[in-house]
């Protein structure tokens, strides 16, 4: 019976996600005339001359998702967050800052995972800068020099500011709302052999992918779902690396002393 009764909560579970998916609207795609045929898979069918995801697929793909984010977390390694669309943005930003994680909201530079070390040196160049007007050592320019020495921090801020406090060497993987709009993300990302987390729709190609998460990828709700679910299973991974750490530092149960006349 317990055996029965598991299946059952794990079936009732799965149905739940399901629905869950579905309130966020992730079965959203786009019309026919847009779809990637690699997309076709995931397909369910079409309603009011939109494609719809078969959720019960996108559901598979993203349960691997999350089981890799629970093996990064797990791990504590570093995840390079990418959302420029202007839907994806701030949820982006907001889902990086709550992991203490690097992002890119606004435009990707070409060369920031293949040209690694001349973008490092432009994200310590604006740190260097952000600490010395912290420390006023900037003070000793005139002040048209400082109007363009903040002129220059705040330019660089737009496009490195994200990168700046947690991106001291390439991530261990990288996750973008869109992967035909992150286009050039997804190929530094495979040219480095680095793992793509993603969020993608019908008009997507899959195939640079290695967790493709197919669905809504222009919706807030949806993406605010996805990011937050991914989220939530990177801290189930530290969560279960601090509990097995903590069961591999108590100490071992002292055993009686057994004394054999």
């Amino acid at each position: 019976m317990s055996i029965i009764k598991e299946k059952t909560e794990q079936s009732t579970l799965a149905e739940n996600e399901v629905k869950e998916m579905y309130l966020n609207g992730l079965h959203w795609g786009y019309s026919p005339t847009s779809r990637n045929p690699k997309m076709e898979p995931y397909l369910y069918g079409v309603r009011n001359g939109v494609e719809i995801f078969d959720l019960e697929k996108t559901k598979n793909s993203f349960d691997l998702a999350k089981e890799f984010a629970k093996k990064l977390g797990k791990d504590k390694k570093i995840i390079l967050f990418v959302g420029t669309k202007k839907e994806a943005k701030d949820l982006t930003e907001r889902a990086a800052k709550e992991l203490k994680m690097p992002f890119v909201k606004e435009r990707w530079i070409g060369g920031t995972l293949t040209n690694f070390k001349q973008i490092k040196g432009r994200i310590d160049h604006l740190n260097d800068l952000k600490k010395k007007r912290e420390t006023g050592e900037l003070d000793k320019y005139t002040k048209k020099e400082r109007l363009q020495i903040e002129r220059k921090i705040e330019k660089m801020e737009i496009y490195f500011g994200g990168l700046a406090e947690n991106l001291k060497f390439l991530p261990s993987a990288v996750l973008v709302v869109d992967s035909k709009h992150e286009k050039i993300t997804v190929k530094e990302a495979n040219q480095t052999k680095i793992p793509v987390v993603a969020l993608l729709n019908s008009d997507c190609d899959p195939s640079g992918v290695n967790y493709p998460v197919p669905g809504n990828d222009n919706s807030r709700t949806s993406i605010s779902y996805f990011l937050s679910e991914f989220a939530k299973s990177y801290k189930e991974g530290i969560i279960l690396a601090e509990q097995e750490s903590a069961t591999a530092d108590k100490p071992a149960k002292e055993q009686p002393l057994v004394i054999n006349h």
